[in-house]
């Protein structure tokens, strides 16, 4: 693919950049509830997605890496990729079983190591990691529910103020939508594309995985395992 997407990934920085201001100003206010720290690696086990954006911003940080250790983070990608097929299948069975927010705290207890993190527990690519890793441990307002870490020192049923998840997730799949208009893609379920890390490192992000002109071939597998849904951690 011959498409410059510094301009998606400069904008996509900017985010990430009030994001961990947001998250700053928390943890700042609230010392002793934030116990984010070194050496933690609670929110590497989380089950979540990321946007299309995330995922060929942190692909292309990835294909930065030297090739031996690329390999050996393959290989547990490919793990990592397995396991998430197998938990959200059965997510998906159960939904239809229980409620909405019956689902998300299932999912929030459900452990899946990232294929970033270490033997050391350190992350790959820590300064490139997506949003959702950036903003775990402060309180997150999701279908109107508050959720934090379990490890944090925040009360249940004590009035904090939350970020408002939804929102930053409509200016991801904004800018996502925009990469998409810019590919020429012709896959309309890409516009809610979600996928797990371990995907978007495995993904080879080419014309011909766009469905872009001059590409051959039906819609790649990823399409059709794509997720509308997203952070539940």
């Amino acid at each position: 693919m011959n498409l410059d997407l510094s301009q998606f990934f400069t904008e996509y920085e900017s985010l990430v950049a009030q994001v961990d201001a947001v998250f700053h100003k928390v943890s700042g206010n609230f010392v002793s509830e934030v116990r984010c720290k070194e050496g933690c690696s609670d929110c590497c086990h989380a089950l979540f997605d990321v946007t299309l954006i995330e995922a060929m911003y942190l692909n292309s940080k990835f294909s930065e890496l030297d090739e031996i250790r690329r390999n050996e983070i393959l290989i547990e990608a490919d793990k990592a990729d397995r396991k998430a097929y197998l938990l959200k299948k059965k997510v998906s069975k159960e939904a239809s079983e229980v409620d909405h927010s019956e689902i998300l705290l299932r999912t929030a207890k459900e452990r899946l190591r990232c294929p970033l993190l270490d033997s050391a527990d350190k992350c790959a690519l820590y300064a490139y990691r997506p949003i959702t890793c950036r903003i775990y441990g402060i309180p997150l307002d999701i279908g109107g529910k508050s959720h934090t870490c379990g490890l944090s020192g925040f009360v249940t049923g004590h009035p904090y103020p939350a970020v408002k998840l939804e929102r930053i997730q409509d200016m991801l799949l904004s800018l996502s939508n925009r990469v998409l208009d810019a590919v020429g893609s012709k896959y309309a379920d890409f516009r809610l594309m979600h996928v797990p890390v371990s995907t978007a490192l495995m993904t080879v992000y080419s014309d011909e995985f766009f469905g872009s002109a001059g590409s051959l071939g039906d819609a790649p597998a990823e399409a059709g395992a794509a997720e509308s849904g997203g952070e539940d951690a």
